[in-house]
């Protein structure tokens, strides 16, 4: 009885989903705004292009999908520092860990914060500028919970805080993620997930900046404060659909639970409300969960066409692992890397750190 229960909670959430699929509009790409909630701000993941939603495990489950965070042994931690598109001066540092709660469950925090560089500051009267520069400033909080509901279900739940301002303006609002993975064979080889991104109510933009005083007319004439309203805007609402297997390379492929040699291949098909849906590609290879590699692809429509494409990300990405145990228990440190091919701008580097406990 309860295993049919997760079968009507799985093939529910697969029929949203999947219904999810028709619901965007190519007329309306471009008109989503926050769309910084779509930017992967973590080295792994984006090594191989965010294929793997379907087997994604640890703090980077939040952003793909969440339920892959109850995998955390104990506690992980992490931080992540990413050059985006490099020679525009945009940073993105990203903070976070995740908890064991339990046999069964796992608790997260991620903080993404994003620098947009310093912009000439223009006015109407002024719009060559000469008044110096400003900011953007964007910031992400994200709180996860997961649970596994049997040996091959997982599911979560990731609610995020939104805030982006400039001086003088800004706009605030929340979403919610949604997840589940499904794993199954002898090893826990073969993966599939789906996962629900950026569900919220709309925001808008409010402050000081958006008044302005003017004359009256005709004569006599009085100074008076008037107050623009600037337009409601919706969330990047987004769905992930991913399957991926993990080939054991030897016959003695795993000992003590871990995999000698690895090759895990990965597919996610990305649908976006508000611009080209995606096609994810990717492939890892681990020696001994210590060293991994990676190498992925990003495909939408047009994006060979330089003219009419519409991201600065050409498609191919790569990266690197290298994560080394600090004692008997099996704890780790590990350093990530990650390089995202663009045209124009010099790419987009991403370092991370993490620890697991």
């Amino acid at each position: 009885m309860a295993n049919r229960k997760y079968s009507l909670s799985v093939g529910s959430a697969l029929f949203l989903c999947c219904a999810m699929i028709y619901a965007g509009n190519p007329e309306r790409a471009g008109q989503a705004g926050a769309t910084q909630l779509l930017i992967n701000p973590y080295a792994r993941t984006s090594g191989w292009a965010g294929a793997n939603q379907a087997n994604v495990r640890g703090i980077e489950a939040q952003f793909w999908n969440v339920a892959g965070t109850v995998f955390t042994k104990k506690t992980e931690f992490y931080f992540s520092r990413t050059e985006w598109l490099v020679g525009t001066g945009i940073n993105i540092n990203t903070l976070g860990f995740t908890k064991r709660v339990g046999e069964v469950s796992a608790i997260g925090l991620g903080i993404v914060n994003i620098n947009g560089g310093n912009l000439v500051r223009t006015t109407e009267d002024q719009p060559e500028g000469g008044m110096g520069t400003f900011s953007p400033n964007f910031l992400n909080l994200s709180f996860s919970y997961a649970r596994m509901f049997s040996d091959d279900i997982y599911g979560g739940i990731n609610f995020k805080i939104v805030n982006e301002r400039i001086p003088g303006v800004q706009a605030s609002g929340i979403a919610i993620d949604g997840g589940i993975q499904y794993h199954t064979g002898k090893y826990k080889q073969a993966h599939f997930g789906v996962s629900i991104k950026n569900w919220g109510p709309k925001m808008q933009y409010r402050g000081d900046a958006l008044t302005f005083q003017t004359l009256t007319t005709p004569y006599p004439q009085y100074q008076r404060t008037v107050q623009n309203r600037s337009a409601f805007f919706e969330m990047p609402l987004a769905m992930n659909i991913g399957i991926a297997y993990d080939f054991n390379l030897t016959n003695d492929s795993i000992i003590d639970g871990i995999r000698k040699h690895r090759l895990s291949v990965a597919a996610n098909y990305l649908s976006n409300s508000f611009t080209y849906d995606n096609y994810l590609f990717g492939l890892e290879y681990a020696w001994k969960e210590r060293v991994m590699l990676r190498a992925g692809f990003q495909a939408e429509k047009y994006i060979f066409d330089s003219t009419r494409r519409m991201t600065a990300l050409t498609g191919p990405t790569a990266g690197f692992t290298i994560e080394w145990p600090m004692n008997e228990k099996r704890s780790t440190v590990a350093f990530d890397y990650s390089y995202r091919f663009t045209n124009p701008f010099g790419g987009v580097h991403t370092f991370g750190f993490r620890v697991n406990l």
